[in-house]
């Protein structure tokens, strides 16, 4: 059974669109019931409407908090037209049924966005009626057709002008996204009161960064913020959605300021290259390559960050993504603009208008360069992150928080010297970015060599060793967890590594110390393993 639309109930926040769609409404006969705002926009528009609370008899109270909440209004939505008890049951109430409900909610996830915003301020923005409205509406779709976005309205205006009535399949179809519509909403919410109690129990973590507890249950809500081109490969369908709460500095915020589609891979790329530069110091670089990083630098000024990051791995480089934690500016776009280099992407806090134009004018790949603004880089604060596994989501605290150095303890008869002791700090920073087994050599604060996401631990060791040449004598090694044997360690030695850093914890340590006494390298045991599978 499809009713003829004869009524339409309209009470929405976000107004784009409603003239013309009441305006066609109106032209086929519709009546139109609104509320608050929604009434008098129309109004304003020279649309005639009948006020919600003229019909309920009800005023408007508490600042708009009870609008919509009464049964004249649920009665007209949720009876039953092939029942003949709903029909006399309204009937005898003076309750006229609607077949059309227009509502989308406050702008609830709008308001937390913005800077500053209370905690009260929040709260007012929570829709009750609205998301009533709409599960009310969609729950009833055999008879109700629910409209709870503006891009929903020309389909319905055209069925409605062809023949007075929706589709059933319409109307299913529209109650499906209407739920999706309140999930997504309430999910929102929860995630704040969420955050709430995360930021005020802030010190409330177990020695090995977790919180206290973890809830027995969570929903994800995403937004679609745009489909791709294709995913890993061109015969994988894919898209890239955007959280409620996604945090300021984060890479579904970025403005896409210039170049061709982000590709499924360039943001799995460009996401790990922000990731790198996060944890360098200032002025950082990384340079990534099949989500690992080639090459990362710090230095006195960006453009030799640049350089040296670029030259930890140059072949590597070539076709790479890169992530900076400082503003580009001229002399950093100049050198990737030289004519023997090719970048497919750039994520940085903000470009200068003179990088600006040397990145988009200059090199021969100038048309097709994406470059993203990202704004200011935030510390990692260890938030919740999830990795999808076969039937479920597995759930972590996302390893971003900085090492207490206080824990370190030097093993070897060798003491790091000053500089040793800050190439091992950054070597040790960029290694839990890497695939694991993960070696890094490192060297005036320069990535040398890389060994990723080896099965064995003396093979990541080779293949860095082999990268870093003869920059290995005098490198510091890095490594994400402890060492098996002590292989690693004599291999590092003939290369002329001067210093190593790895978690330990296993039990051939003394071995391995032993062997570092031997050849005279110096090595951190941290007690902090830093896996990344």
């Amino acid at each position: 059974m499809s009713p003829k639309i004869e009524r339409a109930l309209v009470s929405v926040s976000d107004k784009s669109g409603l003239i013309e769609f009441a305006q066609g409404l109106v032209a086929a006969g519709v009546e139109i019931f609104a509320s608050g705002g929604s009434r008098r926009h129309l109004e304003q528009a020279g649309i005639p409407v009948r006020e919600v609370a003229a019909y309920t008899g009800v005023p408007e109270m508490m600042d708009g908090r009870l609008k919509t909440l009464h049964p004249k209004i649920h009665g007209g939505i949720l009876c039953r037209r092939d029942r003949p008890d709903d029909m006399a049951a309204i009937a005898a109430q003076g309750i006229v049924p609607f077949e059309l409900v227009v509502v989308n909610l406050y702008p609830f996830r709008e308001t937390i966005a913005r800077e500053g915003v209370s905690v009260e301020e929040a709260i007012e923005q929570i829709d009750i009626g609205g998301p009533t409205l709409v599960r009310a509406a969609a729950k009833n779709h055999a008879f109700v057709t629910i409209a709870c976005k503006p891009s929903q309205y020309e389909r319905i205006l055209e069925q409605v002008h062809a023949s007075g009535v929706t589709t059933p399949e319409l109307r299913r179809e529209l109650a499906g996204e209407a739920f999706l519509h309140t999930s997504a909403y309430d999910t929102a919410i929860a995630i704040y009161f969420r955050n709430l109690r995360a930021k005020a129990e802030a010190q409330a973590f177990t020695t090995a960064g977790y919180p206290e507890d973890l809830p027995d249950r969570f929903t994800v809500s995403m937004m679609l913020k745009q489909t791709l081109r294709y995913g890993e490969n061109p015969h994988q369908m894919a898209a890239i959605y955007r959280a409620p709460d996604a945090a300021p500095g984060s890479l579904v915020r970025a403005e896409i300021l210039h170049g061709k589609e982000l590709s499924f891979n360039n943001y799995l790329d460009l996401d790990s290259a922000l990731a790198v530069a996060r944890s360098l110091p200032v002025p950082g670089v990384a340079v990534i390559k099949h989500n690992n990083p080639c090459g990362a630098a710090t230095a006195d000024t960006l453009a030799g960050a640049t350089d040296r990051a670029w030259h930890g791995d140059p072949v590597s480089a070539f076709g790479s993504v890169l992530g900076f934690n400082v503003p580009v500016d001229a002399a950093a776009a100049e050198f990737l603009a030289e004519p023997d280099r090719f970048v497919e992407a750039i994520a940085a806090p903000e470009f200068t208008p003179e990088a600006f134009h040397i990145l988009t004018t200059k090199p021969k790949w100038k048309a097709n360069v994406r470059l993203l603004a990202v704004g200011r880089i935030e510390p990692g604060r260890g938030e919740r992150e999830l990795r999808q596994i076969s039937g479920g989501m597995l759930s972590q605290t996302a390893d971003d928080l900085p090492d207490d150095e206080t824990e370190w303890k030097v093993v070897t008869d060798a003491k790091p010297i000053d500089a040793q002791w800050a190439d091992l700090r950054f070597a040790w920073a960029v290694c839990r970015h890497v695939k694991s087994n993960a070696i890094v050599l490192g060297k005036h604060q320069a990535l040398v060599g890389v060994g990723a996401g080896q099965m064995s631990r003396v093979d990541a060791v080779e293949i860095a060793i082999k990268k870093a040449g003869d920059r290995a004598r005098g490198a510091v090694l890095a490594s994400d967890a402890f060492f098996p044997f002590d292989d690693s360690i004599h291999r590092a030695a003939e290369a002329g590594v001067a210093a190593i850093i790895q978690p330990g914890g296993s039990r051939r340590d003394v071995e391995v110390i032993a062997a570092c006494n031997q050849h005279g390298i110096s090595m951190i045991v941290t007690g902090r393993r830093h896996f990344r599978h």
